[in-house]
């Protein structure tokens, strides 16, 4: 009896045939299109909340605009860490200073199943440092009192507030730091964490201190002026607040740095450029804008600044006709 060998180059079935488990396959194919388009209506699919939480956190947001140039508390305003200088050799009296790093702000970073499940962001949130410099829901604090200072009132060297967030989407949380342990500190750096929470207390006060090291015993106790460098203390640690640029957070917004609580000292023992941040308010002309993101206004020279320009480059011309006369 001879054994029939199936020639494999010969289709068994047509086209037509539905073989193996056909029926669950097209079953179980209808039900994921189902809840897809069912998710889809109720806006349930994750890029649709994504949207809408981006839609919500980056919602733009009015600065005020101070009429006397100082902090007051009720205003709101941005915290902005400014570029970091190198010197690039040069003369020692005048070297050169190019910025090796981008402007920063203190940004709120949701955590993305509690920001996606919940219509607000709870009692605790995370911070990072964005390249975001536009007001908006997520870069926007509020100037709270805390030693009962009514409303309006001018913001002094040395004196406590607390930073919180906007009455929309992000609540009641406000800007806190705390000593670090072996589970509660910074995700990448390890230092002192600085985060955002709904109870206000002594974990969320802060002061200002002038810069400049020389001068700050003077300025102690002086209306805080807007829009100028100062150090943000924390009451508690005695820590300035700083950001790390050479640890990067990555986010559901990009690309951004991580925050701590961390005085650093230079060789003078004066902060660092990290500590140095600038409390940025609104632009009186535009409230759109903020006094760090508006146009500069072009610089109209005078009469006598034209006629010294024009003596000047006389003078290069003459000197210029001197020189090629003497070499020929």
């Amino acid at each position: 009896m001879h054994h029939l060998v199936p020639n494999l180059s010969i289709g068994t079935y047509q086209r037509t045939v539905k073989v193996g488990n056909w029926n669950e396959d097209m079953s179980w194919e209808e039900e994921l299109l189902k809840d897809f388009l069912d998710k889809r209506e109720k806006g349930e699919l994750l890029i649709q909340k994504s949207s809408n939480l981006k839609s919500k956190i980056l919602k733009p947001a009015c600065l005020t605009a101070p009429a006397d140039g100082f902090l007051h508390f009720g205003d709101a305003v941005m915290l902005v860490n400014d570029d970091v200088l190198e010197v690039l050799g040069g003369d020692p009296a005048a070297p050169t200073l190019v910025p090796v790093c981008d402007e920063v702000s203190i940004s709120l970073t949701p955590d993305d199943n509690i920001a996606y499940s919940s219509q607000c962001l709870g009692s605790y949130c995370g911070v990072t440092a964005s390249r975001n410099l536009n007001a908006c829901v997520r870069n926007t604090y509020v100037i709270t009192s805390i030693d009962g200072s009514p409303q309006g009132d001018v913001l002094r060297y040395g004196q406590n507030f607390a930073l919180r967030t906007t009455d929309d989407f992000t609540g009641h949380l406000y800007l806190a730091s705390d000593q670090k342990t072996f589970v509660k500190c910074a995700r990448k750096s390890r230092m002192q964490e600085v985060y955002l929470t709904a109870e206000p207390s002594y974990l969320t006060c802060w002061q200002t201190s002038y810069f400049d090291p020389q001068m700050r015993m003077e300025f102690e106790g002086e209306p805080v002026p807007a829009n100028t460098k100062l150090l943000i203390i924390h009451s508690k640690t005695n820590q300035c607040l700083a950001v790390l640029r050479k640890f990067v957070m990555w986010t559901c917004f990009g690309k951004e740095y991580e925050v701590t609580a961390r005085t650093f000292l230079d060789a003078h023992k004066a902060e660092q450029t990290v500590n140095h941040w600038i409390v940025v308010t609104g632009d009186p002309g535009n409230e759109k804008l903020s006094m760090f993101t508006r146009p500069e206004v072009p610089f109209e020279k005078s009469e006598e600044d034209e006629k010294q320009d024009s003596s000047d480059q006389s003078s290069k011309t003459l000197c210029t006709d001197k020189t090629q006369s003497s070499g020929s």
